[in-house]
């Protein structure tokens, strides 16, 4: 007798852009402008209403669920909390295995153990830690195990939604450091989400500026940081503590890049 009409509100509207392979594009904006909603989008974690996400040629959302299965190999997502990220009754060479479970990767138990540890080695942690849990971690070393998982299925392409703002100052630069360094080395292609723009510039080729479910503007990571076009994301700049600054300059000086 009495309908409800159903509303909806737009939380990404009319974006488009492309991402080319082995770069990283940092996506920035202030907490609530859809960054998060577009990443799991992408991933069609969440349903659109409507439009494309080309992967490879292929509409990512028209995709059954035999070729949705199938693409998701080659395109994974690390959050950003570390702490909920992983499961506390499982330990973390289960948790890093459980990729190759579900799509059947490897021979048998003993080699994907094998791909574990070496996954383990790769992101900086004992290989012997294999059979410990969750709690016996660091918030950063839980964050690598989460980057060894997302590395399981050999991606081409990985989301970072906040990957290193749960972390304290000093560990996000060991893994910006990790990520660059596993980005060279597989060819990876990376989104790079955060509202800090001076972490973002620090890991991107390009950046995206984001604000209410929109794209504000979009360039280089020099173009945007030195010469923005918009009003948005001149505020967004002026906003960054200079601390924060300084903090990226030494990264970057600690890699042997010339910081103007």
């Amino acid at each position: 007798m009495f309908g409800q009409t159903q509303r909806y509100m737009m939380a990404v509207n009319g974006v488009s852009f492309d991402i080319y392979p082995g770069e990283t594009l940092g996506l920035v904006g202030e907490s609530g402008c859809g960054k998060t909603t577009l990443a799991r989008t992408l991933l069609r974690l969440v349903k659109p209403m409507g439009g494309q996400v080309l992967f490879e040629g292929q509409d990512v959302l028209k995709l059954g669920a035999k070729q949705l299965r199938q693409i998701r190999r080659d395109m994974q997502i690390i959050f950003q909390d570390p702490f909920s990220s992983l499961d506390p009754r499982i330990s973390i060479g289960e948790a890093v295995m459980e990729p190759l479970k579900i799509h059947s990767i490897g021979a048998n138990r003993r080699h994907q153990r094998e791909r574990v540890a070496d996954l383990l080695a790769r992101v900086g942690l004992d290989p012997h830690c294999i059979d410990r849990y969750p709690h016996e971690f660091s918030g950063g070393q839980r964050q690598r195990i989460c980057i060894a998982r997302a590395l399981a299925l050999n991606p081409k392409f990985i989301i970072c939604d906040e990957s290193v703002s749960a972390l304290d100052v000093s560990v996000q630069a060991q893994v910006l450091n990790l990520l660059k360094d596993l980005q060279q080395e597989f060819g990876l292609t990376y989104i790079f989400i955060s509202h800090d723009l001076a972490v973002v510039k620090f890991m991107s080729d390009r950046i995206m500026v984001m604000n209410g479910g929109k794209i504000e503007e979009i360039g280089t990571a020099e173009q945007i940081y030195r010469s923005p076009q918009q009003t948005y994301t001149r505020q967004l700049i002026s906003a960054i503590p200079l601390g924060d600054l300084e903090r990226i300059r030494d990264r970057q000086a600690k890699r042997g890049i010339t910081v103007n």
